[in-house]
């Protein structure tokens, strides 16, 4: 996946990442108010799925809907271009950033990077 997803279907992302499984009715249940029409939530599903984005299993005339696309992998690739289109391509830049304007404190900083050499 390549492309960046729309407001509207970042969010029914969110809720099928969340409950892993879910028809139309649950999906739509979840979503925020004002919440969109039935038929809206149901073509931007079928939308996603016709993109390879989500998949379904069938229940008779229903549909039970999962996320091909995993978190993780759109994550990456939102930051990725974070990076490159607001930071010079410089993941420092993006860490600089953090610490100066999000004012995250060096202990915290400490703290992060000791998780990533353990995870090494």
């Amino acid at each position: 996946m390549s492309r960046i997803l729309n407001p509207r279907e970042e969010e029914i992302m969110h809720v099928l990442w969340q409950l892993k499984r879910a028809f139309v009715k649950d999906i739509l249940e979840e979503l925020p108010e004002p919440k969109p029409p039935y038929n809206t939530v149901s073509s931007v599903v079928r939308k996603l799925e016709s993109e390879g984005i989500i998949g379904h299993q069938a229940y008779g005339n229903t549909h039970q809907y999962f996320a091909i696309l995993q978190k993780t992998n759109y994550r990456k690739l939102m930051i990725g271009r974070v990076i490159r289109n607001y930071f010079s391509g410089s993941p420092e830049s993006l860490l600089s950033h953090f610490v100066k304007e999000e004012k995250i404190d060096i202990d915290e900083l400490k703290k992060i990077l000791d998780q990533l050499k353990e995870e090494e």
